[in-house]
Parts: structure tokens; sequence; C-alpha cells
């Protein structure tokens, strides 16, 4: 163990941490504190092993710190004092902290830091878990530094000889303030505390994913890479209804060139919707591969408005021709743009407006082009894998690795259902749907690991049973959140499950929120340039989130900002 090493703060995970945790255990309480007898094994199991919660420090994946947490009762200390309750504030939610240890070679300069990770971590579990009160058999050698953070002695000791121990209890509030300050102390280049990931991307992965991942790169001509790669692009057509789809090397927006770029082979008018930031964005994509539309443009937070869509299929009283459209003017809904001339023949738009969370109403919208012969286009970037979309009847929809299919960043997908063939003489190489098409998707080097983590991700079952399950923990959130008097933004219209975007007051800043939570170990989304402007800040249920631990968010965020102005505040 180097103590020059970067320190790792996380929950123990791995068979090879809970091995170096037993032989810590034996190291700390057997030879250094002689509670247990010796063993020839030199490794102790705990008692409550399989009920403990591991929070660890790890230096070049050598443990050098820990304690165990456990919500379960009887506690160790129910068995040494029988009221126990007795001496506790009432109407907690109890926790004990047991087992805490750090290697002999990091209590000296870097003991510190080790102590201060690990009781950081320790208090963004509990908010997690919503404990509300820890109690310790604190070794009376600690007891000093037990009282420095906050931890109140209660009655006799327990233990014998050389092994006594003062039971002690901290309440969160108490506890929360000496752990904010270990957060801001810890130099950021070596803590590194998990947090609950409430970003839209990256999001979190499960451990399978992250295998798949870290296997060694394979040749993109490999039959073994062919195999999976034809097994996932079929997953992903099944998941959403689509004949086909092509994968390529980069981000949603490059799936949303892809799109503009088959549009442009139409040479016919188009009609681009925007109701937020990602709508815009698709304004812009348009004008630069020279596309011919309209935009029909409705306020952020609102739900397009179909009646005036409609208007804008229809067009009978149009006056001038549709033409390009500038980022600097836009045509707007209910101005006149009107032409005799051609109606428009594609109309492209965002599926889940990620700025605001706002869907489109995509069956009324299929009914409308179909019955109109116009080619419905979709970013569905934030929807596939969070919800239950079909794209059938879907001339083109675009879709990302990074967000609902719960895989890395990295790789884009344009679906579609009709033949498509190359256009070397119009559209550039990477961009051409109809070559990657014809070379079986893969004409040009792709990331095995991406592939591979990805094919992991979406070969996951009870598809309806995530779905279910985001859309009633997006319920209970935005529920929660409007009763404590949150503005949730799309309150009252179709809103995506997997986003909720809270609008501050102007007397809080959202970025200073954002950093608030993030030290109360929850990551929300409020560093993009929108966001910003408008001084908002989202939840996003993209990736990996058990319901244990996206539930304290809303308290977390209460606690944040209720000093700050937030009313009425409700304890839930």
């Amino acid at each position: 163990m180097n103590p020059q090493e970067p320190l790792v703060f996380k929950v123990a995970t791995e068979d090879w941490e809970f091995e170096q945790i037993h032989r810590l255990i034996y190291k700390t309480f057997v030879e250094e504190i002689p509670q247990h007898q010796a063993s020839p094994s030199q490794r102790l199991v705990d008692k409550f092993h399989a009920e403990n919660t591991y929070l660890i420090c790890l230096s070049n994946q050598k443990l050098v710190g820990m304690l165990a947490v456990r919500g379960n009762r009887p506690f160790s200390l129910d068995q040494k004092l029988p009221d126990l309750d007795s001496h506790l504030p009432r109407g907690r939610t109890i926790c004990e902290i047991r087992l805490l240890a750090i290697e002999k070679k990091f209590r000296g300069a870097r003991g510190g830091q080790v102590l201060q990770g690990i009781l950081a971590l320790l208090w963004q579990h509990g908010v997690e878990k919503g404990y509300d009160l820890a109690i310790i058999s604190g070794t009376t050698r600690q007891q000093r530094l037990y009282q420095h953070l906050g931890f109140v002695p209660f009655g006799p000791l327990v233990g014998s000889g050389d092994a006594q121990f003062q039971p002690m209890y901290v309440t969160l509030e108490t506890f929360e303030v000496t752990a904010r300050e270990f957060l801001r102390s810890s130099p950021a280049r070596s803590f590194h505390p998990s947090a609950v990931n409430f970003l839209p991307g990256p999001v979190t992965v499960r451990r399978e994913v992250r295998r798949a991942f870290e296997q060694a790169p394979e040749s993109h001509r490999g039959e073994g890479f062919k195999k999976d790669f034809q097994a996932t692009k079929q997953i992903l057509c099944e998941l959403v209804r689509a004949g086909n789809v092509e994968l390529f090397m980069g981000s949603g927006t490059l799936a949303n060139d892809v799109v503009a770029g088959q549009l442009s082979l139409l040479d016919q008018p188009g009609l681009v919707l925007s109701n937020g930031e990602f709508g815009s964005r698709l304004v812009d994509q348009a004008r630069r591969f020279n596309l011919k539309f309209e935009v029909v443009e409705f306020p952020w937070g609102k739900p397009l408005d179909l009646v005036a869509v409609r208007k804008k299929l229809d067009g009978p009283e149009r006056r001038t021709p549709i033409r390009h459209v500038s980022a600097s003017k836009k045509l707007h809904a209910g101005s006149e743009t009107g032409a005799p001339g051609e109606p428009p023949a594609w109309l492209w738009c965002v599926h889940c407006e990620t700025s605001t969370g706002i869907l489109a109403d995509i069956d009324a919208l299929k009914a409308m082009c179909a019955g109109r012969g116009v080619k419905l286009c979709l970013d569905c970037v934030s929807t596939i894998g969070t919800m239950p979309v079909d794209l059938t009847g879907v001339f083109f929809a675009s879709c990302s690795s990074g967000k609902g299919l719960r895989a890395y960043p990295g790789l884009a997908m344009v679906f579609y259902h009709h033949e498509v063939t190359p256009e070397p003489d119009k559209l550039p190489r990477y961009l051409d749907l109809g070559f990657c098409a014809q070379q079986q998707g893969i004409p040009f080097t792709f990331s095995s690991n991406l592939l591979h983590a990805l094919h992991a991700a979406v070969r996951r079952p009870n598809l309806e049973k995530r779905f279910a399950e985001t859309a009633g923990l997006s319920a209970g959130l935005r529920l929660r959140l409007a009763e404590m008097g949150f503005d949730l933004i799309g309150n009252g219209a179709q809103t995506s499950p997997a986003v909720i975007t809270i609008a501050l007051p102007p007397e809080m800043n959202s970025l200073k929120i954002g950093e608030a939570m993030q030290e109360a170990g929850y990551l929300l989304s409020c560093n993009s340039e929108y966001l910003r402007r408008k001084n908002w800040i989202q939840i996003c249920l993209m990736g990996e989130c058990p319901r244990e631990k996206a539930v304290p968010v809303v308290n977390a965020l209460n606690r944040v900002c209720s000093p700050r102005g937030i009313s009425p505040v409700v304890t839930v």
C-alpha cells in the first residue's frame, strides 16, 4: 500500500473487497483490541455480515479503512443494554454503526482524510436510507474523537477488560454539520464519494454492463463481434417495433444529423416542431443541412398544440413559399407563413423534450401524419428505455446508448422501416445511412467495448416492470415535491416519467443548489447552459436507481432549499 495513492470511498460490492474486510476486522478487533479470540486463518467474519453495508476506503485496490452500517433490529447494543430505547430520542429511524477500522499505515498524515471520507460517505448513506439517528459502541480509547463528531454518550460501559466500549448516539442534524465540513475540506483528487445519480446522462449502469465494457477490445471484423452486433440490433428493433436500426460511434446529435441527411435526399418541404432546447437543436440541424422547412414553435414547458400543427400540415391559407429558416429568424405558430405550393412532406420533432420533460403525443402525430401522407421523424433519445415506445409508422427515429438504455454513452442509433440506399454523391461517408446498411452496419472501426456493454444492457428482461416502476416512482416524487411547494415544469401536461424539472425562485441559484445536493450525495442536472439560464434543476430517472435510493432525494432537496425560502415545507 502506497500512502500517496489516491483514496477512493465506496460501498463494498466485490468479493475481493469483502475478503479484505474480514482480514482488517481480524487485525483490529482480535490483534489490536482483544475483543475476539485468535484464529489461524487471521480473518474474522462479523456475525451480522449478511446484513451489513460496508463503507470502505481503498488505495490502489487495497482496503485501508472501513465501517459497517446496519438498520435491522436487534442491534448488537440491544443484547448489551436491554432497555436501549429508553436512552434514545423517540420517533427516530435508527441504524447501528460498527467495526470502524483504519490500517495502521494510514493513521498518520492521511488518517484524517481516510476518516473524513468514510464519515462523509456514512452521512450520504444515512440520507439515502432515511436514517436520522445512529448508535455506536465507541471504544473508550477514542471517546474524545466521537464526542468531537457530535456523538452523545449514554448508559453504562459495555465489554470487559481491555475491550471496553461506551454506547453513544448522534442525530442526523448534528452529524450533517460535521459531514458537510468533511466534504468541503477533503481534497478533490483524493475524495471520490459515491453519489446517487439523477443525471440525464451519463447514467448509473449495472455491474454486468460494467464488466462487459471491461472486456479486452476485439476486432470489429471478428465473427464473435459480428454475432453480438446483430443480436444487439435485433433486440433494439424488437424493443421499439422497428424494422431496422443502424448504429454509429457518436452521440444522439450524430443520430439526428444522420436523420437530417436522409431528409435532405427527399428534396421536399417539411415541418420542425419545437417547445424547448432540443426542439431548437433540431431546427439548427435542419438549417445546417439546408432543408426546406417551417418551424412551429411553442413555449417551453407547454405541450405541442396539435390544432396548430394540423393547420400547418393542411396549410390552406399559405401566402408565401416555405423557405429556409435561419437561427435568428424563426417562423412561429400562428404567424401567416403559408403559400400556394407544396404541403409539408415530413414532420420532425422531439418525443421527450428533455429540457422540460414534456412529452409529445406521438400516437396523435402518427395518425395526423399518416392521414396526410407525411413522414414522421422523432428524436427518441430520452424516451427509448425509459417508457414504452412503438415506432410503428415512424419514418426515422434517433436514440443513444447513454440514457434510458442504461449503457455507456458513445453509440448513436437510427431506426427505420424502409429500404435505404447509399448516396455517395450527396452525403458525407460517415453520415450515409444507406452505406452503413449496405455494409451490414459495420463499415468502419467500431468499439467492441461499447457494443458489448450495450448488448448487456438491453438483453435484460422485464422491461415492462422497469417502465412501471419508473412511472410509479416518478409520480410519487412529483407529488411530494409539489406538496413541498416546488414549482414543477409541465405540471398538468403529459410528462416523461424519467425527467422532473424544477423551476427555482429568483432568490435561489440552481448551481448552488446543485452543489449542495452533490454534497448531500445526489447528482442532479443543473449545469447545462439552458438550465442555468432558466434557473432550473432536474431529477432524472434514466439509469439504475433503486426506489430506496431515489425516495430520500426529496427530503434532501427540502433540507437544502428550505432555509433559503421554499415554502411550504412538509416533512415526508
